[in-house]
């Protein structure tokens, strides 16, 4: 049988041409009155998925 995609990791993770997955970093959503700026600055953009957590993520979205 076919396996499905996982639907909550197609809302969060993208694959990127070269093939490796994207994901947007924690700790950007709330409570954001005491962290500092660096926190707050480093937190915001996408990063690429480390590779060991890449074999699994990609086994999620085939």
């Amino acid at each position: 049988m076919k396996q499905k995609t996982h639907s909550g990791t197609k809302k969060r993770a993208k694959k990127t041409g070269s093939g490796k997955i994207r994901m947007e970093k924690s700790c950007k959503r709330h409570l954001l009155a005491q962290k500092s700026k660096r926190q707050k600055s480093m937190g915001g953009d996408k990063q690429c998925v480390s590779k060991t957590n890449e074999k699994k993520l990609k086994a999620l979205l085939s």
